[in-house]
């Protein structure tokens, strides 16, 4: 188990690695989150299962030293939380001018820069007005009209111009969906799975990866739209008559994938013999 374990460890590091090694992170700064990583999630599985997360426990679990353990426990990821709640702002603002009955108008949305204002204030908690708007202009989403209203364009939200905005979202988006697996591959029977699929074929000419592209990208985001839509009704900030026990965070992650693959090598040919 530990060999195929490995295997497939080196198979998740491998594209990450790729990306840390062009955004200019040294293997010893990695090496010193890997440890951060371990002793948070050996404290976190202690905790769970009603022990004490004293740093002798979790020195064990993680074969660290109690030192290195007191010290990586007084460190937070604090730095990644704001520019989190900067996208989530951002996707929050998109979803309520695309669901609330009050902001929501004919193709293509279009609001009044005080209907803006409104907006903003009520699904992106404090963030300035301004500040938004600047973000979704430059991220393509919406656009000033002539008459100083503000239009919408698209309704996908992906920042543009801040580039640690965008590995958050890489942060967020890989970290849920391992988290997704991890919950699969409990061995409880009673536990329902969560949905975990994807279709790939390897065999593909590039006229129909580039077809199948655009296909892709157009009923995916027709799905996440209708999805979007269901959530917000449920979701106490887009809708506080929204009822229910209880609070849980849920959603559905869709990503496209493509690659090159090697040429097929041509079957060998059996000599013939000549005949004369």
């Amino acid at each position: 188990m530990n060999s195929k374990l490995q295997a497939i460890v080196l198979q998740i590091l491998r594209p990450l690695a790729r990306l840390l090694v062009r955004r200019g992170m040294a293997f010893g700064e990695f090496s010193q989150l890997a440890r951060q990583a371990y002793v948070d999630a050996a404290a976190e599985t202690l905790q769970n299962q009603g022990e004490k997360a004293t740093h002798s426990r979790i020195a064990i679990a993680t074969g660290l030293t109690r030192k290195e353990v007191s010290q990586l426990r007084q460190s937070d990821d604090s730095a990644i939380k704001p520019l989190q709640q900067r996208y989530n702002r951002g996707v929050r603002v998109i979803s309520g001018w695309l669901n609330d009955p009050e902001f929501y108008t004919a193709s293509p949305p279009e609001l009044s820069l005080a209907q803006f204002e409104q907006l903003v204030a009520r699904y992106s908690g404090d963030m300035p007005y301004r500040a938004m708007l600047k973000e979704l202009i430059h991220s393509g989403v919406v656009a000033m009209t002539t008459n100083d209203s503000v239009v919408l364009l698209t309704d996908a939200y992906v920042p543009q111009t801040n580039i640690a905005e965008k590995l958050a979202i890489l942060g967020q988006d890989v970290s849920l969906l391992i988290k997704t697996i991890e919950y699969n591959l409990q061995d409880t029977p009673d536990l329902e799975p969560r949905f975990q699929r994807k279709v790939s074929y390897d065999n593909l000419p590039l006229e129909a990866v580039h077809v199948f592209r655009q296909l892709a990208s157009q009923d995916s985001m027709a799905l996440l739209v209708q999805l979007n839509a269901w959530l917000a009704q449920h979701d106490r900030d887009s809708n506080p008559e929204a009822q229910g026990t209880g609070r849980f965070k849920a959603g559905v992650g869709i990503y496209y994938f493509e690659e090159a693959m090697p040429p097929t090598p041509l079957p060998a040919t059996t000599p013939q013999d000549d005949v004369s």
